[in-house]
């Protein structure tokens, strides 16, 4: 019979698009999507898409995205849209979020448009 191993959490390395969904997440964004770009895309590896509320909300989830990035070692190598709060893109090299008020989120339709790209299922804490 096989020995089983137990990781705990900390121990287990988190891969980019599971940092920003789960930094995301923690700041209560909803409908978290990420897409593997790699196939589509030049940009970045992985894009996570989420929505909230409203433009403080979406501020908040982009310092907490920018913040447990920066803590696990990746570059923020641009943020656009902060100052508006609608439509935040951090670059974070292998990984772009979008971070949305629902209104916009749905006019923008990045799905659909990247609609070949696979979906990575996030489950959450």
């Amino acid at each position: 019979m096989p020995l089983e191993v137990k990781v705990s959490k900390e121990e287990k390395e988190l891969k980019s698009y599971e940092i920003a969904a789960q930094a995301a997440s923690d700041k209560k964004a909803w409908d978290i999507v990420t897409l593997n770009m790699e196939e589509s895309s030049m940009m970045a590896d992985y894009f996570v898409i989420c929505s909230a509320r409203n433009n403080r909300q979406t501020q908040s989830i982009a310092d907490n995205i920018e913040e447990k990035m920066e803590e696990n070692g990746y570059d923020i190598r641009h943020v656009e849209g902060y100052r508006a709060g609608k439509w935040i893109l951090i670059d974070a090299g292998e990984v772009v979020a979008h971070v949305f008020v629902e209104n916009d989120r749905q006019y923008y339709d990045l799905e659909n448009l990247w609609c070949n790209a696979e979906r990575i299922p996030f489950e959450g804490e």
